[in-house]
């Protein structure tokens, strides 16, 4: 079918004699072949959203439609790969045009020559429906790529390969009643549609990012939703890093959705430098990068997110965890508004669509822990870490109201920490995550019996110094009595020693579990040791000039390997404060 552009809108174009098209087929705009997609029907006529430069385009010039909605490639190659926003591989563009993409470029977003070692796990004979894995495909030294059956197909195993194959060619042959279905590895989703699935799962266990302030008072859920809203400068894209290297995830999508483009620049030269601590390779050996950085073209800013986690779907329905970072979700709602407005739509608050919050439960709601698809009984998850960058920091703003009437973690970066150069600058007092008590007996189970005591009890001291710091404002530390002196100095030492962490320091960048309950049992060990000593009537100055109280400060530079040392700062510390009183009693 062929439509006639009758109006060109920056990114947005309308053509006529388009009545055959569908919502969200793609197009292609004019003999220069641009691509396209059909966002807005009115009788004849298309609105359709461009995804790339639409300078020089004019009245009259032909729109071709696919009959296709925009879908990604899924098949061995998408690890270590980086795409634009909607899944161009931004290698081979540069090959095609340098530095700038050119317009009109048709690549594929696999490499459809590359052979691959296919290895077979189903035989002739067997049955298999859909979600099923019929063989597996080394993808990199650390992913085993596993092929599926596509769904709705379902029979028995007439013919199945083993071997050098590439993407494209035909590995298995399934008789579904009578009708023999050819199955290759590359599958084809259309990303504005979630995956199925056979049930989603309530999340039970964390998903442990090494990160002290997150795991201990903020914990997200494996298969949960977070969103890491701050100003500018507050350390929003450092923690989606530090998340990326560090957490306990199989897979990585990494979205970089209207960022500025030194940061992706930053990831790109990183990640293939940085050993991953799970496998010992580099990290980008189970990471897939969509990079959308804000001169790209505005429309394709509005799909990248949704690019991003069919791909994480994908690897969810294998079995794993998966874990997508979107930073940041304010660059493609804006891109939203300013497709909202060129279609003329009645705007809602501060020019955003009315339907800005569906738009974002849609993507939040793609995440969850699943059991997927296939006769094998297996779960896979996906967890959504979502940054957002309210402008001036003002958290009432549409953007952050809508995605935290959705997620269930809010991490809040605070300007005035990151002033301090506290890092990471998540907020304790403003902050939450919903999954605490879900996730407190895991975490007793699992780490210590003692985990949601310890941390509950650090909370209440955090808080205690926020209402006692009005006080040392007003009239001075002096006027405090020696228990709220305490309260101040060992909360003072959970904000400096604890919540700090030093993402470039080679044993501080990333904190176990287990290191991590140590090391807020003894700050609040030295708190309980500092009251002891208090009540026999110690001097308050000569419990804060203990000598051990260097090496608490200290102990988050133990490695892992010598946590036992532990034991021995907590046996100095009582002997310290024994020896006090007894001091004091002669």
């Amino acid at each position: 079918m062929q439509g006639k552009i009758i109006k060109v809108a920056g990114p947005l174009i309308v053509a006529e004699n388009m009545a055959d098209c569908k919502m969200y087929d793609v197009v292609r705009v004019s003999d220069e072949r641009l691509i396209g997609e059909v966002i807005e029907l009115r009788g004849d006529k298309a609105s359709i959203q461009v995804y790339e430069e639409t300078s020089g385009l004019g009245v009259g010039e032909n729109v071709y439609s696919t009959g296709f909605p925009l879908s990604v490639e899924l098949a061995p190659g998408l690890i270590e790969s980086i795409f634009d926003g909607i899944q161009r591989p931004l290698n081979k563009l540069y090959e095609a045009s340098g530095d700038r993409i050119g317009r009109g470029i048709d690549i594929p977003s696999l490499d459809h020559s590359k052979i691959w070692e296919f290895e077979p796990i189903v035989k002739e004979g067997d049955v298999v429906e859909g979600g099923d894995v019929i063989g597996t495909v080394q993808e990199t030294e650390v992913v085993l790529h596993k092929i599926m059956v596509p769904y709705g197909v379902k029979g028995k195993v007439v013919s199945i390969k083993k071997g050098e194959y590439n993407i494209d060619d035909v590995i298995c042959v399934v008789d579904d009643n009578g009708v023999k279905k050819e199955i290759c590895m590359l599958q084809r989703w259309p990303v504005r549609k979630g995956r199925p699935y056979k049930s989603k799962l309530a999340p039970n266990r964390p998903m442990v990012t090494g990160q002290r302030v997150i795991d201990t008072l903020f914990p997200v859920a494996r298969g949960g939703v977070a969103a890491v809203p701050g100003p500018f400068g507050s350390g929003k894209t450092v923690v989606q890093h530090q998340l990326a290297k560090w957490a306990d995830a199989d897979i990585i999508v990494y979205i970089g959705c209207g960022e500025r483009g030194n940061e992706m620049t930053d990831v790109l030269n990183e990640f293939p430098e940085l050993v991953d601590p799970r496998t010992g390779k580099p990290l980008m050996k189970r990471t897939v990068l969509i990079a959308n950085t804000s001169d790209m073209p505005v429309a394709a800013r509005e799909a990248s997110i949704y690019t991003g986690i069919t791909i994480a779907e994908y690897f969810r329905d294998m079995g794993y965890n998966v874990a997508i970072m979107a930073d940041s979700t304010s660059r493609w709602a804006e891109a939203l508004r300013e497709m909202s407005g060129r279609l003329e739509e009645m705007p809602g608050e501060e020019g955003y669509p009315a339907y800005l919050s569906s738009r974002l439960a849609e993507f939040y709601e793609r995440a969850g822990i699943v059991k997927v698809l296939g006769k094998e009984d297996k779960e896979g998850s996906v967890t959504a870490i979502g940054a957002v960058s309210p402008p001036g920091g003002d958290l009432s703003e549409p953007v952050s109201q809508a995605t935290l009437r959705i997620v269930k973690v809010f991490w809040g970066l605070s300007a005035s920490l990151a002033y301090k150069r506290h890092f990471p600058a998540i907020d304790w007092l403003t902050s939450y995550s919903l999954y605490i008590d879900r996730l407190g007996e895991w975490f007793n189970d699992n780490v210590n019996g003692g985990w949601n005591a310890l941390r509950a009890k650090a909370i209440r001291i955090l808080q205690e110094e926020a209402e006692l710091d009005e006080i040392v404002r007003l009239v001075g530390i002096d006027a405090l009595s020696s228990e709220d002196r305490m309260v101040m100095e060992v909360a003072k030492s959970l904000r400096e020693d604890y919540l700090h962490q030093n993402a470039f320091h080679d044993v501080d960048t990333y904190a176990s579990l287990n290191k991590q309950y140590r090391m807020l049992k003894l700050i609040l060990m030295s708190y309980d040791e500092g009251l002891r000593a208090l009540e026999k009537d110690v001097d308050i100055e000569d419990v804060l000039e203990m000598k051990v109280r260097e090496k608490i400060g200290r102990s988050k530079y133990i490695e892992e390997a010598n946590i036992a040392s532990f034991d021995d700062i907590e046996k100095e510390l009582t002997a310290e404060v024994n020896e006090l009183i007894a001091k004091g009693e002669l």
